[in-house]
C-alpha cells in the first residue's frame, strides 16, 4: 500500500495546534486549599502567637533578674542600681527603659549619658558615661564641680586635684548684664576644655570678668589674658607658639590671636 503524499506530510507538518487545555484543568491547578486546610493552618498560628505571649509574659525563661551595670569611674555600681531601682522578677520585655533612664539622670546629676537595655534572657544592662569635672565652683567652703557645658552637677567637700577653680566676678559692664552667670560658667568650661595639655595641667583659676574677660592664673605666677571662649583653637596655638619663645614670660595676651603679646610680668 502506497504511503502519504508529499503534500500530506507537508499538510501534517503545517497543521495548526491542538486546541488549549480545557480551564477546567486550569482551575484544578490553581485551587485554593480547602475550608479544613485553612482551618488548620489559623489554629497554627494561634497556638504559635499564644506560645510565644506565654514565653515573653508567663513563663520564667525570660524573666528580669539581674542588673549589670558599666562605665562608672566615680559611681559604684551599686549606687547606679539603686538609683535605677529596677523590678527584678518580672517579664524582662515588660521593663520600663525609658523610666530607667530618667530615675538615673534625676537621682544621679553626675550621669551624663546612660543606655538602657535589656539582655536576653535575664538581664538589664546600664552603659553609664559621666560628667567630667573642667572646673570647680567655690562657695561656703563646699566645691560646686563643672562639666564642659556649664552645668554644676555634683558637689564635693575636697577640691578634686588639676581641676581649676572658677571664679566669678562680673563686672558692671552691659556684657555682663546680658549674659548671665551660668552662660558666663558654660564659656569659662569651655576655655578650659579648649587650653593645651600642658597650659590646662599649670591652670590653678580662671577668673571670670565678662563674656569678653576671661583670664587664666597658672603655676609660677603667671597669667594669661584670654577673652572670649571665641577662636579658642588659634589662642591655644598663639599661646603655645609664645610659650616656646618666651619661656621667661610672666603674662601672655592671647585675646586678638593674630596679634598677641607677652611680658615679663
Amino acid at each position: 500500500m502506497a504511503g502519504p503524499s508529499t503534500a500530506e506530510r507537508g499538510a501534517r507538518r503545517t497543521s495548526p495546534p491542538g486546541p488549549p487545555p480545557r480551564r477546567s484543568a486550569v482551575r484544578r491547578r490553581l485551587r485554593l486549599p480547602g475550608r479544613r486546610t485553612l482551618l488548620l493552618i489559623a489554629v497554627a498560628v494561634i497556638l504559635l502567637g499564644a506560645g510565644a505571649v506565654w514565653l515573653l509574659y508567663g513563663s520564667s525563661w525570660l524573666r528580669a533578674e539581674r542588673v549589670r551595670v558599666t562605665g562608672t569611674t566615680v559611681l559604684t555600681a551599686e549606687e547606679v542600681r539603686d538609683a535605677a531601682d529596677v523590678s527584678l522578677n518580672t517579664p524582662l520585655v515588660t521593663v520600663d527603659t525609658g523610666a530607667i533612664e530618667h530615675r538615673l539622670r534625676e537621682r544621679l546629676p553626675r550621669i551624663a549619658k546612660v543606655g538602657v537595655s535589656r539582655s536576653w534572657p535575664h538581664t538589664i544592662s546600664l552603659a553609664v558615661t559621666e560628667r567630667r569635672p573642667e572646673a570647680i565652683v567655690e562657695e561656703g567652703g563646699k566645691f560646686h564641680e563643672v562639666d564642659a557645658a556649664g552645668v554644676r552637677f555634683s558637689t564635693v567637700s575636697k577640691r578634686p586635684k588639676g581641676v581649676p577653680l572658677l571664679e566669678m566676678e562680673p563686672d558692671r559692664s552691659p556684657s555682663s548684664r546680658h549674659f548671665g552667670p551660668a552662660r558666663l560658667r558654660r564659656a569659662a568650661a569651655r576655655v578650659v576644655t579648649q587650653l593645651p595639655e600642658k597650659v590646662r595641667r599649670d591652670t590653678r583659676s580662671l577668673r571670670v570678668r565678662s563674656y569678653d574677660s576671661i583670664t587664666l592664673e597658672l603655676t609660677g605666677g603667671r597669667t594669661v589674658a584670654w577673652g572670649s571662649a571665641e577662636r579658642g583653637e588659634a589662642k591655644a596655638k598663639t599661646l603655645t607658639a609664645l610659650m616656646k619663645a618666651r619661656p621667661d614670660g610672666g603674662h601672655f595676651d592671647v585675646t586678638a590671636p593674630s596679634s598677641p603679646a607677652v611680658s615679663r610680668s
